[in-house]
């Protein structure tokens, strides 16, 4: 390698940045192996309870005004014996949620429940401080958490509490389902991400003795499991996953029922699913700076605590992409420096299967282990799927930096509308998210790559078209469904009536 120093400087930055999202590449190829590998391993309970204990279903909630109704209604229809149960409505809201709240619990409370209403008017800590705040008056042993946009099957319950005849088990975490799945081509591709977490990635680390975490609701607790571990703290954004590391840290095992499903709403606006993500890659890189220490100074097997490195610094990927787009700006000055008849052998074709497609095998698989009688359906999704990982970087790369910068924000809600068909809409809904300057930088992206693609084009780079069109795609897919959601929309008066019914 010869040549000026910048363009050295550049080259080298260049395969390093690609290199290590080849590595993160690779680790879904392991993934995959573990998944494969314990597959037929199903959890069974150790034993059975004589006596069923006492359960408390804590619902954190705040300015839910379009689901609590649903989520308590929900609840009652849990079968569980109402003497045995305790329901605690944790409720953080400033608008008339509370009111329908209170109107739910005195229902609630009609037709034989235990239930205890709390309403906050600080929101120190916001749901982890809301959390902590009920475990003060919590009468049961075990602790179901569900958060305000997911609706739990009846036998949730009695399918999960028997796995805690092992002293061991501190948390059993079902697998999330997808109310609204296709409602649109934005809540079709969540679920495929979310498919692959959940299915493989959960589903792989629990059985192979991995650290797994807990994802926030629709997870069974052991009390003195949460009290061991230093209860809920509010020093990073994703309380779940700090606890979850510290519980197992400590000993306690973590369970994921793959087969055992909890239905959800998942985010139907861009703007709600990019202020979700923003949250929770955040929080997981804080959540890195406070416990990956801890878990290399401990005496866990090596492999547990490499694992648990991918699975912590996982987000630092968005970052790095972000970085790839902008060296790609200074192509023509490294690309002597990086061209030779070793490149193709030796450097693109391990990259691209390690990086691009390992993500494609990935969901892939994960939808067929989802559906294996539609699964080939969901493969012309694909492109869309890693096109809007893509899209997302910046925004998530912003958020590394902020969790990186000890940059504070506060809590920011997801808005969730109660859909759960095609023909509701949400456009009138009271609840937005903030707006952002994200998506005017997000559309500059999308320019600069389709500068990209129409000189790759006139360099008769055909090969190249492709994976330049998922960037370019990415971008403006993202930043036009942003910037779309604050323009003026005229409802006709069908619409508004449909509207107001659902």
């Amino acid at each position: 390698m010869h040549g000026d120093p910048g363009a050295i400087f550049l080259a080298l930055s260049y395969l390093l940045v690609v290199g290590v999202l080849a590595l993160y590449g690779f680790h879904r190829y392991c993934i995959l192996y573990l998944y494969l590998k314990h597959r037929r391993e199903v959890p069974t309970p150790a034993g059975r309870f004589e006596e069923l204990p006492r359960i408390t279903v804590q619902l954190p909630i705040f300015n839910e005004l379009y689901v609590v109704q649903r989520l308590l209604q929900s609840v009652a229809a849990l079968d569980y014996p109402r003497d045995l149960l305790q329901i605690q409505v944790l409720d953080d809201s400033t608008d008339e949620t509370t009111a329908l709240a209170q109107a739910g619990v005195k229902q609630l409370v009609e037709q034989g429940f235990q239930v205890e209403y709390i309403h906050r008017t600080d929101r120190t800590g916001y749901k982890a401080g809301a959390l902590e705040n009920g475990m003060g008056s919590c009468t049961g042993e075990f602790i179901l958490i569900l958060d305000a946009d997911f609706v739990p099957k009846p036998n949730l319950l009695l399918d999960t509490i028997q796995f805690f005849t092992d002293p061991k088990v501190g948390m059993v975490q079902s697998r999330w389902g997808h109310i609204n799945k296709d409602y649109s081509a934005l809540t079709h591709i969540q679920a495929m991400f979310l498919d692959g977490h959940l299915v493989l990635e959960q589903t792989a680390r629990s059985r192979a003795g991995r650290f797994i975490n807990f994802n926030g609701t629709a997870g069974l607790w052991r009390r003195s499991c949460i009290s061991e571990a230093g209860g809920w703290q509010h020093d990073t954004l994703t309380e779940d996953l700090d606890l979850s590391y510290r519980a197992q840290l400590i000993g306690w095992r973590f369970l994921f029922l793959k087969d055992l499903i909890t239905p959800a709403e998942l985010p139907v606006d861009m703007n709600g699913f990019r202020s979700q993500q923003h949250r929770w890659t955040k929080g997981s890189i804080q959540t890195c700076k406070k416990i990956l220490g801890t878990v290399w100074r401990s005496s866990l097997p090596l492999l547990v605590k490499v694992e648990a490195t991918v699975h912590l610094t996982s987000n630092f990927a968005y970052l790095l992409l972000v970085f790839l787009c902008v060296l790609l700006h200074e192509s023509p000055r490294t690309s002597e420096l990086l061209t030779g008849p070793w490149r193709t052998l030796l450097f693109d074709v391990p990259v691209f299967v390690l990086a691009s497609l390992s993500a494609a095998i990935f969901y892939a698989v994960a939808q067929r282990e989802n559906d294996p009688r539609g699964w080939l359906k969901q493969l012309p999704y694909l492109p869309l799927l890693l096109a809007l990982g893509i899209g997302m970087s910046i925004s998530n790369a912003k958020a590394v930096l902020e969790a990186v910068f000890n940059h504070q924000t506060e809590f920011t809600r997801t808005p969730k509308y109660g859909i759960e068909r095609k023909k509701q809409r949400w456009s009138a809904a009271k609840y937005s998210p903030l707006k952002s300057l994200l998506p005017v930088v997000e559309l500059g992206f999308a320019l600069y790559f389709t500068y990209f693609m129409v000189d790759a084009a006139l360099a008769g780079q055909w090969f190249s078209l492709p994976f330049l069109a998922l960037f370019q795609g990415g971008f403006s897919y993202v930043a036009w469904t942003s910037l779309a959601q604050w323009l003026p929309r005229w409802e006709t008066p069908a619409e508004e009536e449909e509207a107001a019914v659902a």
